[in-house]
């Protein structure tokens, strides 16, 4: 095995700890892993994105200039970061911020109304973990149930957020079992 993934968005909506999660079921798996974060000055609101290779073998970059999946949180970030993906790649989009279809027709696309699906599983910030549960889905990269796991580890003081996570990733996971 031997993955890329781009996962973007903007401050705030939880790029950098999606991208942890990812990382982290590899290593659960025995994987070699690496996790790239990159973002802007800003607090909340500026670019956010980071990198995540999972391989059987030690990583020799974690960089990815054509990455095998991406997801893409917001406008920006499709823009940015859609021609780069691998032909036969998958790209995530979140719906409830990008008005606008993927332009490529060689990657599979998951299209998620990731916030408020959020919502529906009780907290809106939640959409990122709606996104990753479509991605892991689509991509079969993780096991769902490790990921919950590792999800139950980081909020293991915060219970309420463990469930709300927990639902939300399942959601995104059945979102595109249908697409």
């Amino acid at each position: 095995m031997y993955q890329e993934i781009v996962l973007a968005g903007f401050g705030g909506q939880g790029v950098l700890l999606i991208g942890k999660l990812l990382a982290y079921s590899g290593m659960k798996n025995g994987y070699e892993v690496t996790w790239l974060p990159a973002y802007g000055p800003e607090m909340r609101g500026g670019t956010c994105n980071c990198t995540v290779v999972i391989s059987e073998k030690p990583v020799g970059s974690p960089m990815s200039k054509n990455p095998h999946g991406l997801i893409a949180l917001n406008l920006p970030s499709l823009d940015k970061f859609e021609d780069t993906v691998r032909p036969g790649g998958v790209i995530v989009i979140n719906t409830s911020l990008i008005n606008r279809k993927v332009k490529r027709t060689d990657v599979k696309v998951i299209e998620v109304a990731a916030n408020e699906l959020a919502i529906e599983c009780g907290n809106a910030k939640a959409g990122n973990m709606v996104a990753l549960g479509a991605f892991i889905e689509a991509t079969k990269i993780a096991d769902l149930e490790k990921v919950k796991e590792i999800v139950s580890e980081n909020f293991k003081s915060k219970p309420k957020l463990v469930e709300v996570n927990h639902k939300a990733l399942a959601k995104g996971f059945e979102v595109a079992k249908g697409a």
